[in-house]
């Protein structure tokens, strides 16, 4: 069985957000943020996650590396044939 993190990462929110309207029913509040706050935490995570693939990915800025992306590009191509 091959289940993706992704799947795994919405079933556990799904479960929270399951559990977090059935308190809710009976008037208890678990998970009280304002709309505010969530904004904040969406704006914080997706300017870290441009931060963090900014980093990641190979940035070539001189000659030489620019032509090594070419030559490993070609090296990649002969492989597939």
């Amino acid at each position: 069985m091959n289940i993706s993190k992704g799947t795994i990462v919405r079933t556990i929110l799904l479960i929270i957000t399951l559990i977090n309207l059935g308190l809710k029913h009976f008037g208890f509040d678990i998970i009280n943020v304002s709309e505010s706050e969530v904004l904040s935490a969406v704006e914080y995570i997706i300017e870290i996650s441009i931060i963090i693939v900014g980093f990641w990915k190979n940035n070539s800025y001189t000659e030489k590396a620019i032509e090594a992306d070419k030559f490993l590009k070609k090296l990649r191509e002969s492989e597939k044939e």
